[in-house]
């Protein structure tokens, strides 16, 4: 026989996740932490907070260790109900997720950053890449299971400059051992004004696994 690739159950990875979200992350276990550009991701290696380097001091509203996060939710999510829906002469990045506006059973990832065009007419072949505009669009799944949080927020921050922004699960408790969940990366880097920052989370959520 041929080596196989199962397609998993939406349902399932939602449950798998939420088994993690209602044991640790609803205790305020997942944490932000701010790094300057010299700490460069590495999405392939880096796995625990240890990995982590050039985070902010304690200073400006920042708390050195991390803001603590609220509201985590897992959802799973079909295609024709995905709530981010293509939009012409919209600016789009790299990453951003959206279905068709008729609905056609596929979600589609902006392969890169770039403002849309008049027409979107996406073909239906998991892994079809299709443009639009001065977009590429790629059909990843027929929906997808999303983590989202509130989105994090600093007040009287003047810290900085910072680059990135990395969310962890703290709750094994040693830098050792906390897995790291994502990263949010800015164009350009960031200092607080001395007023609340506030990094917006994209309405689809802030991380999403295609199935």
């Amino acid at each position: 026989m041929p080596a196989m690739t199962a397609r998993p159950y939406a349902k399932g990875v939602e449950t798998m996740l939420r088994r993690l979200q209602t044991a640790d992350w609803d205790a305020g276990n997942l944490k932000a932490t701010l790094h300057t550009n010299t700490y460069a991701p590495n999405y392939d290696t880096d796995q625990y907070q240890s990995a982590l380097t050039n985070e902010l001091p304690t200073s400006g509203g920042y708390t050195a260790g991390g803001l603590a996060l609220s509201g985590a939710v897992v959802t799973s999510t079909a295609a024709n109900s995905w709530g981010q829906v293509w939009t012409t002469g919209t600016a789009y990045v790299a990453g951003q997720l959206v279905r068709p506006s008729a609905g056609n059973g596929f979600i589609y990832v902006a392969s890169n950053s770039a403002t849309s065009g008049a027409t979107f007419s996406p073909g239906t072949t998991l892994y079809q890449t299709t443009s639009d505009g001065a977009v590429t669009w790629c059909c990843i799944g027929r929906g997808a299971v999303t983590l989202d949080f509130n989105d994090p927020s600093w007040a009287s921050f003047s810290a900085g400059p910072f680059r990135i922004a990395v969310i962890a699960d703290t709750t094994p408790g040693t830098s050792a051992t906390n897995p790291l969940i994502c990263a949010f990366t800015f164009a350009a880097d960031q200092t607080g004004g001395g007023g609340t920052f506030s990094i917006t989370i994209d309405p689809s959520g802030a991380v999403a696994v295609p199935y």
